[in-house]
């Protein structure tokens, strides 16, 4: 197969499948939501029945692109995030940071700046990662012997304290899933900060060395 044609239908198929893997990913959010949160055994088993299916279409994709690609084994590292989300179930979510600029481009509306985009996918990556630890360490933690988070509020105000890393210290996980959860967030509270204060900074850099080059010059 041509690399050219190999490459243009990968990018085709990836155009077409933008807004499919996007529901997809929240439908997974959601069946897992039900998972964790049902108290009925039967919405439990739908919910879980919702996760195989939607890991069975990720996983679908992840392999048609694979073929199309014509990379091989080097795709795994080329898109390491698909391969990650793929192997992580509970980061698949962050898809829809992939798709943000394809919803705007359908739009037809004028693009944002890229100092704007990257403070909007940090905040939308940062609600996802957030509701998704919530639950995950809500699911480990709050049957474990001295835990300290019993109730998915919990859950939150702990997802919500260390991604913006305040951590207070009035909630920790007890179990080593938790712990290593919490590993997680904080590295990526610390990522997202950087993104949203770096671009913010240049953002103003920008603005006020434009407004320079407007001055008359002196004299």
């Amino acid at each position: 197969m041509d690399v050219d044609d190999g490459t243009g239908r990968l990018l085709h198929w990836e155009q077409r499948m933008e807004l499919p893997l996007l529901m997809a990913s929240l439908v997974f959010l959601t069946g897992y939501s039900f998972v964790v949160l049902a108290h009925d055994a039967v919405w439990r088993e739908l919910g879980l029945a919702v996760l195989l299916l939607t890991w069975l279409a990720f996983g679908l994709d992840y392999a048609v692109r694979l073929r199309l690609s014509g990379e091989g084994p080097r795709f795994v590292r080329t898109h390491w995030l698909d391969t990650v989300v793929l192997v992580l179930p509970l980061l698949r979510p962050l898809r829809v940071v992939r798709v943000y600029t394809a919803v705007q481009r359908h739009r037809g509306g004028p693009r944002l700046s890229l100092h704007a985009r990257v403070i909007a996918y940090a905040g939308l990556s940062a609600c996802l990662l957030g509701y998704s630890a919530a639950l995950a360490v809500y699911h480990d933690e709050h049957t474990a012997p001295g835990a300290t988070i019993r109730t998915f509020g919990d859950a939150s105000w702990w997802a919500a304290e260390t991604l913006t890393t305040v951590g207070y210290g009035d909630m920790t996980p007890v179990t080593a899933r938790g712990r290593a959860i919490a590993v997680g967030l904080m590295v990526c509270g610390l990522a997202l900060l950087g993104a949203v204060t770096g671009s913010f900074s240049a953002g103003l850099l920008q603005v006020f060395a434009g407004e320079e080059e407007k001055e008359p010059p002196a004299g």
